[in-house]
């Protein structure tokens, strides 16, 4: 057992046996939100086989998942066994995957529940998404014994099994009007994934607001490959990379892709592949989420919000609920610069 960092050494000695990493951050386009994803009752893997068989088609190899504590708390094995059904859908496709187990953001203003999920409100961008384990429970460190027993479980679990890739402590710590009080947890979380002694590596979600320092730093000075988040246009995409860059670490950037702050398939993909950075967009099939929209019409007050922002170009997410691509040259792009996925076909669409 052991709580050590990896050297960097090891880092690029794992990272240099990968192929280069793309994907998207995937929830099945029949959930509102992990809790929904995650529960038994609607928990939906033919959703899941045929949406990864999609995300194979289009180049991906990856995915980014969110798990959802209080899911873990009702039913520990239950939810394992999803978790192990759903690497074995993902292993088919050829995809592996990253699980997260905290995050700060909530889009809904609702801590998590169990149950039946609210429904997504109208033309309204990620509507039902909570926290987890919650902000109550996050900076309650009378639960924290429970969150420990959460994550050694889970990364005990599969803490050898090939078909996890890595493991994201905490996203965007700070999120939600958190700013510093989960900074503990995320100090935590890192000791927790490493004392169940994984030979996966380590990351977290942070980079997400340069302004961010502290956040920013623990999250990086404790990660094994160094994660960012990137909606920003090409040139400030470089320029925060030459910071990042000094960590001298794999980097992955493990949230990108929104259209209408020229965050395109077109302009980063290919600097990604330039950089040898492993890359995931924010979402895939779009659903109930709705993350087509932009950040403007989410309920929850959100500061990179741009008032009056285009709403009739997507946002996020690359193909339609049937498959059909919403931008076909974007699915063009990811096959031309992964070299893979055009043996697999998609339903057909037009280009907007």
């Amino acid at each position: 057992m052991t709580t050590n960092r990896w050297s960097k050494e090891k880092a690029w000695n794992w990272y240099d046996k990968q192929d280069w990493l793309v994907g998207c951050n995937y929830l099945p386009s029949t959930a509102v939100n992990p809790t929904e994803m995650w529960l038994a009752e609607s928990f939906d893997p033919e959703t899941i086989d045929r949406e990864l068989r999609w995300a194979s088609a289009v180049g991906m190899n990856t995915t980014r998942v969110f798990l959802q504590y209080l899911v873990w708390e009702d039913d520990p094995d239950g939810l394992k066994r999803r978790m192990d059904s759903y690497l074995d859908i993902a292993d088919s496709h050829g995809i592996s995957t990253m699980f997260v187990f905290f995050d700060d953001v909530g889009f809904s203003g609702d801590e998590p529940y169990l149950g039946p999920q609210k429904e997504p409100l109208p033309n309204t961008h990620n509507s039902q998404w909570t926290p987890s384990p919650g902000h109550e429970r996050a900076v309650d460190r009378a639960t924290w014994s429970q969150l420990a027993d959460y994550v050694r479980d889970i990364v005990s679990t599969f803490r050898t099994d090939e078909r996890v890739l890595i493991w994201d402590v905490y996203n965007e710590p700070g999120n939600s009007e958190m700013g510093k009080q989960t900074l503990p947890l995320l100090r935590e979380s890192f000791d927790w994934v490493r004392e169940a002694d994984p030979t996966q590596p380590v990351t977290a979600g942070v980079n997400w607001d340069p302004n961010r320092t502290e956040q920013n730093q623990i999250g990086s000075e404790h990660a094994d490959i160094v994660s960012f988040h990137d909606y920003s246009e090409l040139s400030f995409t470089k320029e925060r990379l030459e910071t990042l860059e000094e960590y001298d670490r794999p980097l992955l950037c493990t949230e990108w892709l929104a259209r209408t702050r020229d965050n395109h398939v077109r302009t980063h993909l290919p600097y990604y592949k330039e950089k040898n950075i492993g890359c995931y967009t924010w979402g895939f099939v779009n659903g109930k989420t709705q993350t087509h929209l932009p950040w403007s019409t989410a309920q929850t007050s959100i500061a990179e919000a741009i008032e009056d922002e285009d709403t009739e170009t997507w946002f996020h997410d690359v193909l339609h609920t049937d498959g059909t691509p919403y931008r076909p040259e974007e699915v063009k792009l990811f096959r031309e610069y992964t070299g893979t996925g055009e043996s697999i076909s998609l339903p057909e669409g037009n280009d907007d």
